[in-house]
């Protein structure tokens, strides 16, 4: 039986990685930090642009969203913001979507790109799929884009409640149960916070690695 040759780019937490080890294929995780995963002999600390141009069977990306997002694009218009300050978030976005069009354009036949809706959508073409956590068993109602070539849709595993919503301290507004407890989790450090919110679900991973891996590795085994 051949097993995949998988990179997952820009994943320190790993949990994408492991769901394809568990299932024997050879996936290594890949960032410019150090893994969070507990595998650092499956973990590439390295620049992806030195790897994108091996021989992969398919690259599994979650570039960095930040000047991507809808969010991202708001802060352009902050109050008190200037023209150097938005010329700056400009020169960011730019750079973070040349590294999106990079990971797509490489030469693996097999490419799914996650990230929210945001500067993508309008500036390269809408998404192949949207997905959310409560259709792979967690009750969490985020929207996550995916762009994929030569890879199929995710199927929905486990369908459960979108979950549970609260009220935002002051705002009045409504907030996700799960929003505000990572708000909690990260106490105000906003590159914990990002950590935690990038961090990709069990379920949509081990969706990632059963569906996809499945359906390849039966394709490199040529049985179909």
């Amino acid at each position: 039986m051949n097993n995949m040759k998988i990179l997952i780019a820009c994943e320190e937490s790993q949990e994408v990685c492991k769901a394809f080890r568990k299932l024997g294929h050879k996936a290594y995780s890949c960032d410019i930090v150090s893994s969070s995963g507990g595998h650092p002999e499956w973990h590439l600390q390295q620049d992806l642009t030195e790897l994108l141009n091996k021989k992969w069977d398919m690259i599994i990306a979650f570039p960095p969203c930040t000047y991507l997002t809808n969010a991202g694009m708001c802060n352009m218009t902050r109050k008190n913001s200037d023209d150097a300050y938005r010329a700056n978030r400009i020169k960011k976005r730019n750079e973070a979507f040349d590294f999106f069009m990079l990971i797509y354009k490489s030469k693996c036949k097999r490419i799914a790109i996650e990230n929210p809706v945001g500067f993508i959508n309008s500036n390269f073409r809408k998404p192949d799929q949207i997905i959310y956590p409560y259709q792979f068993g967690h009750k969490v109602n985020k929207r996550t884009c995916l762009w994929l070539k030569g890879l199929p849709k995710l199927i929905p595993t486990n369908i459960v409640e979108k979950g549970e919503v609260t009220i935002w301290e002051g705002t009045g507004k409504s907030i996700s149960v799960w929003y505000k407890q990572t708000l909690k989790d990260a106490k105000g450090d906003l590159k914990l916070l990002s950590k935690i919110r990038s961090k990709t679900f069990k379920g949509i991973a081990e969706a990632m690695a059963e569906q996809w891996g499945d359906i390849l590795k039966k394709e490199l085994n040529g049985d179909v």
